[in-house]
């Protein structure tokens, strides 16, 4: 069995510990305010459109350091299909597909472009950005459409009832919630150790035993405080249970997947990957199609929070889902990153902008520190590239 040294280790989980380190400052700046339970609550349900679109933009930037700048257009486009959909009445259920496919037909509309007519990603979305923000005009005609219909807005984590029940109806926690961060540390742990056996039979490179520990017992000490955190304040909110489905489906595909080993394939060197037989265009098409499809499930649980759909609804949305995938150790240049990197990056910002609002920050200074974050991101990685070279 070969390991991995400790350097590299350390490199890898850069922006893990950068994390740790700016939450221990905000915990400081905010005389621990930002870890309160109802805090650590409101950081994940705010993000939740963040979590699930830099999943997407991921896969996007993977095929080269190409981006979707229209997915929040595409989010007040869809949020705005739907609750103008809900608000003539129509079943639930049927707003949600129809939000769900217009976004995929939205997505595949512009992968046609991108895979097949060769238009740069930067245009085709660029366009979509512009062309989608005007239709969510008109779909709203200029005014904002509440949403009244409570399974809705339960299911996707914006009604008074979108926590997971505590079944076992604790007082000061939420038993439930504890319950399930234990499970999914059992969970995490099984299948970690399983994965390392398997790879070390098989003579893959693996991490050192110290390591390999080292990550499994911190991981699982932050599943737990996180489970306590919430077990604080109400127990599980609905949007989580969606942003994990999203992450464990997404890690499955680009780690598991023959489409998976496409996208990574293409941003490392399309030419090659041309000349291996892949068809290069089918695997672009995939991933600004499932970008549009990504964009509406985010704009569903966007108009789901806020009970309404706006025209103003989705701006910068593509901007903070890319800084989360660059933040999170998505290379600039394709061919490198993960999900996983994409949520802490996304996590990372979600502090940064809490933790600041609570400081009391004026909010172009928020910007400011945002920007200077992902572009120390950025500069890492063209760093860590000329290091290799």
């Amino acid at each position: 069995m070969v390991s991995v040294n400790i350097k590299d280790t350390l490199k890898k989980y850069t922006m893990v510990i950068a994390l740790v380190i700016i939450i221990g400052i905000f915990y400081v700046g905010t005389g621990g305010t930002i870890l309160l339970s109802q805090n650590v609550n409101n950081l994940l349900s705010q993000n939740a459109y963040v979590f699930v679109l830099a999943t997407g933009m991921l896969l996007c930037i993977l095929t080269g350091g190409n981006i979707d700048l229209s997915v929040g257009s595409v989010v007040c486009f869809v949020g705005g299909i739907g609750a103008v959909m809900m608000s003539k009445g129509m079943n639930v259920w049927f707003a949600v597909l129809v939000m769900l496919l217009v976004g995929v037909l939205v997505g595949a509309w512009q992968a046609f472009w991108v895979a097949y007519i060769n238009v740069p990603p930067f245009i085709a979305t660029l366009a979509g950005m512009y062309a989608f923000r005007g239709l969510s005009n008109v779909v709203l005609n200029g005014y904002a459409v509440s949403i009244s219909n409570t399974t809705f807005l339960n299911v996707f984590g914006g009604g008074a009832d979108c926590y997971i029940p505590d079944f076992f109806h604790g007082e000061s926690l939420n038993i439930t919630c504890l319950l399930a961060g234990v499970i999914a540390v059992a969970v995490y742990v099984l299948i970690s150790i399983k994965n390392r056996i398997s790879a070390s039979r098989k003579g893959y490179v693996t991490t050192s035993a110290a390591s390999f520990y080292a990550k499994l017992v911190i991981l699982s000490l932050v599943i737990l405080f996180l489970a306590y955190k919430l077990a604080g304040y109400k127990g599980i909110p609905t949007s989580l249970l969606w942003i994990i489905l999203i992450v464990l489906v997404y890690n499955y595909i680009t780690t598991k997947t023959t489409i998976g080993r496409y996208l990574y394939a293409v941003g490392g060197n399309e030419k090659a990957t041309q000349l291996s037989g892949i068809n290069t265009k089918k695997v672009y098409f995939f991933a600004y199609t499932n970008m549009g499809f990504l964009a509406a499930f985010a704009g569903i649980l966007t108009v789901a929070r806020a009970a309404s759909a706006q025209p103003t609804y989705g701006q910068f949305y593509e901007m903070d889902a890319i800084g989360a995938c660059f933040i999170g150790g998505a290379s600039a240049y394709g061919g490198t990153g993960s999900v996983f990197g994409a949520i802490i990056g996304a996590l990372l910002m979600g502090v940064i902008n809490q933790g600041m609002l609570i400081m009391g920050v004026d909010a172009n200074y928020q910007k400011v520190v945002k920007g200077l974050v992902l572009l120390a991101a950025v500069i890492f990685d063209v760093m860590s590239k000329r290091e290799k070279k």
